[in-house]
């Protein structure tokens, strides 16, 4: 679909394109950022493509976050760098390999040296001007890796002197003369009026829920989180950027924004106005095209009466809580620089249910934390016993570089985490079983995002994208399409997942 208010079309081209190709990895949040870069290549006349083994060059946008996650981003990289070689034998086109995204940034030029693989890591400062850079690379000129800095302290300690036009905020680039009215695809930019600002951004995923970055970076200090140090100090996107981008999205299909950040609790605070969310919640909701809005990571400690409120109960925002609870036992949430106890964590539940029966819940939860006792573990398994949450995640701690928790003491051997986690893993496995058979009978409104030999499949409000499970539906009306909005009666249930027969459609 073209926005009617993206900038113009490029003229012809005069030769072949330079191809590229984005491999994603890690979060949502990722994803926006791949998108804003692909927005800037491709209105600096690169070619989008999906396949690797057709792309000049790909671009690797990684994740830094844990261990695994790590693991997998040096992986997918080898797997480039190996596909590179094997196309060069075979005269093949792929001539860069080029890390970005989290692990680039907070590694950076040790990263380059331990991955010669890789023919450039690039931080977030090379965003603005990633098409000169990809090109230089391609051309064979050598791309000095940064040297890895706390972004935390590029901008003001106090939240509301903060000039984030004077750094790279991953995703939240508005457009320039360079990114407009020059070569610039049909899917890219954001509705708004002619002559406004608009976000740079090209769709790569053609489904109908789409993440919309509220904010980027992080102000809590938690003792077992590096994030804050390479995402940089809590920045908002300003409610007009949010609302012109949502729109420019509904204009390309989609039907679901999933509001993401680091922290959306905090989300107007730098602005002047801690309570932005609740009033730009309606206003995205009432997006035309837009059928339902998700937020996403929201500070248990921080999520007030007014936001918990709007979220249950503004039409056409789905009543969805993503609570960062990470453990139950105020000791051990002490010494992770958090706040909590399973009297106040069950308070806020039950005001949610108060407020929405249905609402969806989940969490994730962190075991095996240094000085974790049996007496912790014992108090976190039996809030998750009365938390009755839709989903929980569970992590077995792991030290991170350069968090104030990787110096504690109190460390437990990885054969004793790991015994923990599985054991905390295999109690919420049954609790969210229990938890999905609770939804039986229930009516539910279910995002059609896959139809494959005639099953159909979606999720339902109380399920977030990705980690939340699906559900199925039984006997579809025939003509369903993906984007569809169907009600349905849950029937079933298989783990988190639902089996549900559709009632009705809406278009």
């Amino acid at each position: 679909m073209t926005s009617t208010d993206s900038p113009a079309a490029a003229p012809a081209a005069t030769g072949p394109r330079t191809t590229v190709a984005m491999v994603t990895l890690g979060c949502a949040r990722n994803e926006v950022d791949s998108e804003e870069l692909a927005g800037r290549l491709e209105a600096d006349g690169f070619l989008l493509v999906a396949d690797p083994a057709e792309a000049d060059t790909v671009v690797v946008n990684t994740c830094g976050f844990v261990e695994a996650a790590k693991k997998d981003s040096v992986d997918t990289l080898l797997q480039a760098a190996d596909l590179k070689a094997q196309l060069k034998e075979s005269g093949g086109r792929t001539q860069s390999v080029v890390a970005v995204g989290c692990l680039a940034e907070r590694y950076g030029k040790d990263l380059a040296d331990s991955l010669p693989e890789a023919d450039a890591v690039l931080g977030f400062d090379d965003y603005p001007d990633i098409a000169a850079r990809l090109r230089s690379i391609m051309a064979g000129e050598i791309h000095h890796a940064h040297t890895p800095q706390d972004r935390r302290k590029l901008l003001s300690i106090s939240p509301v002197d903060r000039d984030a036009s004077t750094v790279s905020v991953p995703g939240h680039a508005l457009a320039t003369s360079s990114t407009t009215g020059t070569s610039v695809g049909t899917d890219v930019g954001v509705g708004g009026p002619a002559t406004g600002p608009r976000a740079v951004r090209r769709r790569l995923d053609g489904g109908p829920m789409a993440p919309l970055k509220l904010a980027s970076g992080c102000d809590r200090r938690c003792s077992f989180c590096a994030i804050p140090s390479f995402r940089g100090s809590f920045v908002s996107r300003r409610p007009s950027d949010v609302l012109q981008e949502g729109r420019w999205l509904a204009s390309q299909g989609v039907r679901e924004l999933f509001l993401v950040s680091e922290n959306s609790t905090s989300y107007g605070k730098d602005l002047g106005d801690l309570r932005l969310l609740e009033t730009l919640l309606p206003e995205l909701a009432a997006v035309d095209g837009v059928e339902r809005v998700r937020v996403s990571y929201l500070q248990p400690a921080e999520t007030r009466p007014g936001l918990v409120e709007a979220i249950a109960g503004t039409p056409g925002v789905a009543p969805y809580f993503d609570l960062s609870f990470q453990h139950a036992s105020a000791t051990v949430l002490r010494r992770m620089r958090r706040f909590g106890d399973p009297e106040s964590f069950l308070d806020l539940l039950q005001r949610i249910r108060t407020l929405a029966p249905e609402a969806g819940v989940r969490a994730n939860v962190i075991v095996g934390f240094p000085g974790e006792t049996a007496a912790d573990l014992e108090t976190l398994c039996d809030f998750l016993v009365a938390a009755r949450m839709d989903v929980t995640g569970v992590f077995g701690y792991s030290d991170e570089d350069g968090t104030e928790a990787a110096s504690y003491d109190g460390k437990l051997d990885d054969d004793e985490v790991r015994a923990r986690a599985e054991h905390v893993t295999g109690l919420v496995e049954e609790l969210n079983s229990q938890r999905a058979e609770e939804r039986i009978g229930e009516t539910v409104d279910v995002l059609v995002e896959s139809l494959e030999d005639g099953i159909v499949e979606g999720r339902a409000a109380h399920q977030g994208p990705e980690v939340d499970g699906s559900t199925t539906i039984d006997a579809p009306p025939p003509g369903v399409r993906v984007g569809d909005l169907l009600t349905a009666t849950v029937v079933a249930t298989d783990g988190v997942d639902l089996v549900a027969e559709a009632t009705g459609v809406r278009r």
